[in-house]
């Protein structure tokens, strides 16, 4: 996994990845995205908390803060990338090697799956180091997220690379 950020990525989730590349993007922080598919008060708070998720998520890969990465991440998550599915597991052992420096989410659309669970999806401009050598890479991400015990939980992240236009 390039990047675990597909998690909270992580990282890493095409589930919007083709209805993605042919739209405009614009660049938003953590607001409600227009079209987001939901604009009831919950929803809304839902969105922000997933999204607060995510971001601390990527903020642990930032600091190297593997303990709170693969506490915000289910144990029967599945990761998704180019190389194919991984476990929790497989993607904590290869983050140990990654550091992220520096990211940027944009066009962070959201839907609401249940009333304890929902899928966000954005492009992420990011930069670090992976096993020793600096990246700069651009993909589209959807995590998926459900509350459980009372706690956010990553349980789906894929990570899409974005295709460069001739």
């Amino acid at each position: 996994m390039k990047t675990a950020t597909t998690l909270v990525a992580i990282a890493a989730i095409a589930i919007s990845s083709v209805f993605l590349l042919g739209r405009p993007r614009n660049s938003v922080a953590a607001a409600p995205s227009p079209g987001a598919g939901n604009s009831t008060a919950g929803a809304s708070s839902m969105q922000q908390q997933i999204v607060s998720k995510e971001r601390e998520g990527l903020d642990a890969l930032k600091t190297g803060n593997l303990e709170l990465f693969g506490n915000l991440t289910a144990d029967d998550a599945v990761f998704v990338d180019a190389a194919g599915p991984a476990t929790k597991a497989e993607v904590l052992k290869h983050v140990e090697g990654f550091r992220l420096a520096d990211y940027t989410m944009q066009d962070v659309r959201f839907v609401a799956l249940s009333a304890k669970s929902g899928l966000i999806t954005y492009r992420i401009d990011e930069k670090g180091a992976s096993h020793g050598r600096e990246f700069a890479a651009q993909a589209y991400i959807s995590s998926i997220w459900t509350k459980r015990k009372n706690e956010w939980v990553c349980v789906f992240s894929q990570e899409t690379a974005v295709r460069k236009h001739p």
